[in-house]
């Protein structure tokens, strides 16, 4: 009697203590949920610049279905160029996109048209943006949550009918189902069939252990008649449909079948057919053993079992089941995964968030994150170090690396990010992390400094490459060579950096002040102090390819500094917006001597260390840019760009070894090749009242007339210009008229 007291108080306690676990963990927050980061989305309009190749596979990317009629949302139709597309609809950070349908006509890469379903003009179609990662706890378990009611008409049918058929009958625990697994184990002669309930599955996975003990299954029948005693059997299966684990992805675990579908076929759930819903089903009983990337032979027999079983109980018309076994398992392969392109912007992008959110609640209050990405500029950019690098390698020994930013040239949206010539490759971000010796990269900043300086210096003022001997603080002395070896004598200054002289340059630099040169560069953009010895004016100041898009987006813009930005907006797990991340500008750097200084720029395109860019690149397409070289070539750079795009490339080995390559034979090779692989367009001058145009003869800086042979136009700031003038006799073909012209310029 009294033992029998004594079991009977153990068990109310320990029911007790159960009832207490159940309760706390169901009724508050039950998952720790990552924070979703998704692409800028893509959006059709008439005029948009777009390959349709490129739009059919953004499309696939997303999980759109190519269909002969479109009828539903996340489908579509193309004949040739034309397209029909049904977007999703979708909760952007600005309102709610509604799922819309549109033909869409291309012609030589840009969309002429865009209709709605009745034919009338349709001014705007936005996808639904790609997911491009998540920031996950230290469990990587990873989901999206979904209601019931979001489940494809299928799924819950399946899942009970070869789960738990007495799911609605049952109180937690099922006597009839264990009967009936012990039944069938003995038969076979070995565990076939267990005799859990999914409520009794659920508690396994969301409050227990796999351990196989009497105590863990006592344990875990007790708290499933408590989860029955207080919730509804919608509220679990909802949960289960959440928490079930359903498959891995290197260290991130699937759980739920709102992430098993994107992880499988890259759709939404509700869009998944009845084949589909049948193999998420199957995977229930052991998503190893029956992966369908790895065992697809037992993943299709699994998956057909769970389809007879739907026909046998009459849940689904038997012709349907029929036809859906004849389906492949359509699983998307683990390369199109749309998490796996992109690990080095999501670094970024926990780098701009971790300034404003917690790490705890990046990784569990399920915050949705909206980047800058580009996929379709990223996916470019990631080819074109990929390829250039695998056409430069030379050496079997070792791999040469590579880092790419790319930004709107205007806005400073980071569009893409590259930090190793492997597509996905998830470790060092050679595009944040890698500091290294920028070389000639710098050199902008000095003449610049220098251009700011209007009485002093101009475009054409004549300055001196010519040997130099610095005294270092070290006690002894810093004697820095041209790349060729000699020296040029007495030089316009626009060619001192069009050819890139170090001479004239190091001579300019210590002129201004080493002081006064590294002002300049922290108002192009460059927040890291550098050493203020006479050795950075050639460069010799280790920075990151992301340091120096900095400084380039500056450049790029015309004078404006603004920080890059990887980040769009904030909202919480509910769809409220928490914070957005506005265009935020500052001018920096006065229009006048930013305008000289990308007038030079331009000449470097054309006719300096930038001009094999358009080997590549249509020459009416109007570029800015410079290389950059450090020491024994070490460090290979390119930093330039269009009027929409600005791109900084870095090539060189991690061990710091020599590459054998210059700037312009390395960087600038990645950098031409990607930009001649995305719609550019022209850079425009800063509107500026204070710029004249005057014909000079820039080797003697005078001026000169139009009709001269040789006389070239220059910028310069008014009040400027050279003073004396110069004649000549006039080009061959030269009329009276023009002649007489001359006179009066």
């Amino acid at each position: 009697m009294l033992f029998s007291l004594i079991i009977v108080v153990f068990m109310g306690g320990l029911a007790w203590h159960l009832n207490g676990i159940v309760t706390r963990q169901f009724e508050g927050k039950k998952w720790a949920i990552p924070a979703k980061v998704y692409a800028r989305a893509l959006e059709l309009y008439e005029g948009k610049v777009l390959s349709p190749n490129a739009l059919e596979h953004q499309l696939k990317q997303q999980g759109y279905q190519a269909v002969q009629t479109v009828k539903r949302p996340g489908t579509f139709f193309r004949s040739g160029n034309n397209f029909t597309i049904y977007s999703r609809g979708f909760q952007f950070a600005d309102g709610v996109e509604p799922s819309t349908y549109g033909q869409v006509r291309f012609s030589h890469n840009k969309v002429i048209s865009l209709n709605g379903k009745n034919g009338s003009s349709l001014p705007l179609l936005r996808l639904d943006p790609q997911l491009i990662g998540g920031i996950y706890p230290a469990s990587y378990e990873d989901r999206l949550l979904i209601r019931t009611e979001q489940a494809p008409q299928y799924l819950v049918p399946a899942l009970i009918a070869v789960e738990d058929r007495d799911f609605y009958h049952h109180f937690g625990v099922s006597p009839k189902a264990i009967a009936r697994a012990m039944f069938t184990n003995v038969v076979a002669g070995g565990i076939v069939q267990g005799g859990s309930t999914l409520t009794q599955q659920l508690v396994k996975n969301f409050f227990l252990n796999n351990e196989q003990t009497l105590a863990r299954k006592g344990k875990e029948a007790i708290m499933a008649l408590l989860l029955e005693w207080h919730y509804s059997k919608a509220e679990i299966l909802e949960t289960y449909l959440n928490e079930v684990y359903l498959g891995q992805q290197g260290r991130r675990a699937v759980h739920g079948f709102g992430l098993a579908s994107q992880f499988y076929f890259a759709q939404p759930l509700q869009e998944l057919n009845l084949a589909k819903t049948a193999l998420l089903v199957a995977l229930v009983k052991g998503p190893s053993f029956y992966d369908p990337r790895r065992h697809p032979e037992r993943a299709l027999e699994r998956r057909n079992l769970v389809l007879d079983l739907l026909a046998e109980q009459g849940l689904a018309p038997a012709d349907e089941v029929e036809r859906s076994k004849e389906l492949p398992l359509e699983v998307v392969s683990r390369e199109q995964l749309r998490t796996s392109e992109f690990p080095a912007y999501i670094d970024l992008v926990k780098q701009q968030l971790r300034e404003d959110y917690k790490e705890e609640d990046l990784t569990s209050e399920g915050l949705r994150i909206f980047s800058n990405l580009d996929p379709i500029i990223q996916r470019a950019a990631q080819r074109s170090v990929t390829k250039t690098l695998d056409s430069l390698d030379n050496t079997k020994e070792k791999a040469l690396q590579s880092a790419l930013v790319v930004t709107n040239a205007q806005t400073g949206d980071v569009l893409a990010l590259v930090g190793d010539r492997n597509s996905g490759y998830d470790g060092f971000n050679r595009a944040i992390d890698a500091y290294r010796s920028v070389g000639s990269l710098l050199k902008p900043a000095i003449y610049l400094t220098a251009l700011q300086n209007p009485d002093r210096y101009t475009l054409t003022t004549l300055v001196n490459d010519e040997a130099v001997k610095i005294k270092e603080g070290t006690g002894g002395f810093w004697e820095p060579k041209n790349d060729d070896g000699i020296t040029h004598g007495i030089v316009p200054l626009y060619q001192a950096l069009v050819k890139s002289y170090n001479l004239a340059t190091v001579n300019i630099g210590m002129d201004l002040g080493v002081d006064n040169v590294l002002n300049t560069v922290k108002a192009l953009g460059i927040k890291k102090s550098l050493p203020t010895y006479p050795s950075v004016l050639l460069g010799a100041a280790s920075l990151s390819p992301l340091d120096m898009a900095n400084m380039y987006q500056t450049i790029a813009s015309g004078g404006f500094r603004m920080p890059l930005r990887a980040i769009d907006a904030v909202l919480d797990a509910h769809s409220k917006p928490l914070k957005r991340y506005g265009l935020t500008v500052e001018r920096t750097v006065d229009a006048d001597s930013m305008e000289l200084l990308r007038f030079v720029l331009g000449l470097n395109m054309l006719e300096g260390t930038g001009r094999r860019a358009y080997q590549s690149i249509d020459p009416d397409i109007a570029l800015g840019g410079k290389s950059g070289t450090s020491n024994d070539q070490r460090d290979s750079w390119f930093a330039g760009y269009s009027g929409n795009l600005m791109a900084v490339s870095w090539v060189g080995y991690d061990d710091n070894s020599p590459t054998h390559f210059y700037g312009s034979t390395g960087a600038l090779s990645v950098w031409r090749h990607f930009m001649a692989s995305v719609p550019l367009t022209s850079v425009h001058s800063v509107p500026t009242e204070h710029i004249e145009l005057e014909w000079v003869k820039p080797e003697k800086n005078v001026k000169t007339y139009r009709y001269c042979e040789n006389a070239v136009r220059f910028p310069y700031i008014k009040g400027s210009a050279p003073k004396a003038t110069e004649g000549c006799a006039f080009g061959k073909g030269t009329s009276v008229m023009d002649k007489i012209k001359s006179w009066f310029e």
